[in-house]
């Protein structure tokens, strides 16, 4: 099986389960990506010294990639409308969510990089 048919499979909902599934998976994976970037933030701006920042920035930037793609698939591949039962809501709320990781994920990338440039600068001084 190709990564193109897991997705859309993944986006179908899968084997099991009603139409909402796909939109749930892409909802939770979406969600998931927002809290990694949120965090990675958090590492970059020095609230918090757990992890790495660049990790959990590029995670989070690739987890919501996996939940913005995971939403259009769905929505793409499901019948009917809104109100129907087939996730399309879902979906189109999963979307902004997977985008908004890729955003918390590109802004604490910028940061750390900024912040890399700023201590090369004090170690070429102090020499």
């Amino acid at each position: 099986m190709s990564a193109a048919d897991v997705l859309t499979v993944a986006a179908e909902g899968g084997v099991i389960g009603d139409g909402r599934t796909g939109a749930n998976l892409a909802l939770g994976v979406g969600f998931i990506g927002v809290v990694i970037g949120w965090a990675a933030l958090a590492r970059v701006a020095g609230r918090i010294s757990v992890g790495n920042a660049r990790a959990g920035a590029m995670s989070a930037m690739a987890v919501g990639l996996v939940g913005t793609v995971l939403g259009v698939l769905h929505l793409a591949t499901s019948s009917g409308g809104p109100g129907t039962g087939n996730g399309m809501v879902g979906a189109v709320v999963a979307i902004p969510l997977g985008l908004a990781a890729m955003e918390f994920g590109r802004r604490a990338l910028a940061r750390s990089r900024r912040g890399e440039r700023v201590a090369g600068h004090f170690e070429s001084q102090r020499r």
